[in-house]
């Protein structure tokens, strides 16, 4: 029996073990540093948009009806009509801005909805804004120079900015926003995805509210 021969089968075998061993382990790896990446992309994208909603909700809690006192700006003083599209330019910054990673053709709407001071259930009243870029319908921000171009239209509207429909009083009603929004995979973990569950991996749907009282206006 030639135990050299033996010996040097026995390296070739630990060899090979080794080598399936990695291609069971790496792949797993991988997937797993794929989604860690993933989680991260994701994480920043509604970060991005928890920033914007509470912009857009400070916004509107200070503006709150349209009529604060000594307001003005450039165009005359603010009115109920110029709060909405001040509200959307808020939000519209934020997700704009240097770093954000969110794509604007994803937004499915940001909603602006009244929450009453009883209760925490919205009252179904809300203005709906959604996204239309470059398009000469959309309305310039008010109150900006040099003019500044909205790159969302109001879909619907279901609540005036005044002093009948936005409570100032006392007990103040409070102002919500949201955004709807669908997160693309940055990743190959979306193709790896839909080769192994189906065609409808690839996207996240994401959800951000804030609410926010409005402000005494006198």
């Amino acid at each position: 029996m030639n135990r050299g021969w033996l010996r040097g089968g026995a390296r070739l075998g630990q060899r090979g073990q080794a080598l399936v061993e990695i291609a069971y382990v790496v792949p797993v790896f991988l997937f797993i540093l794929l989604a860690i990446l993933e989680f991260g992309f994701m994480f920043n994208h509604h970060l991005t948009l928890e920033y914007a909603t509470r912009e857009g909700a400070r916004a509107g809690a200070a503006m709150a009806d349209g009529t604060v006192k000594d307001a003005n700006c450039g165009a005359g003083p603010l009115t109920g009509a110029k709060v909405d599209p001040l509200i959307i330019a808020a939000v519209q910054r934020v997700l704009e801005s240097p770093g954000s990673l969110v794509t604007l053709a994803n937004i499915q709407q940001v909603t602006i909805y009244e929450m009453p001071n009883v209760g925490t259930t919205p009252t179904g009243a809300q203005n709906v804004w959604k996204y239309r870029p470059g398009n000469a319908a959309n309305p310039d921000v008010p109150c900006q120079t040099p003019t500044e171009d909205l790159d969302f239209y109001e879909f619907s509207h279901g609540w005036d900015a005044s002093t009948t429909a936005r409570s100032t009083g006392a007990t103040p009603d409070s102002i919500g926003v949201s955004i709807s929004y669908n997160y693309t995979f940055q990743t190959p973990l979306a193709g790896i995805m839909r080769f192994m569950f189906g065609t409808s991996w690839g996207t996240v749907s994401m959800t951000d509210s804030t609410v926010m009282s409005l402000e005494p206006t006198s």
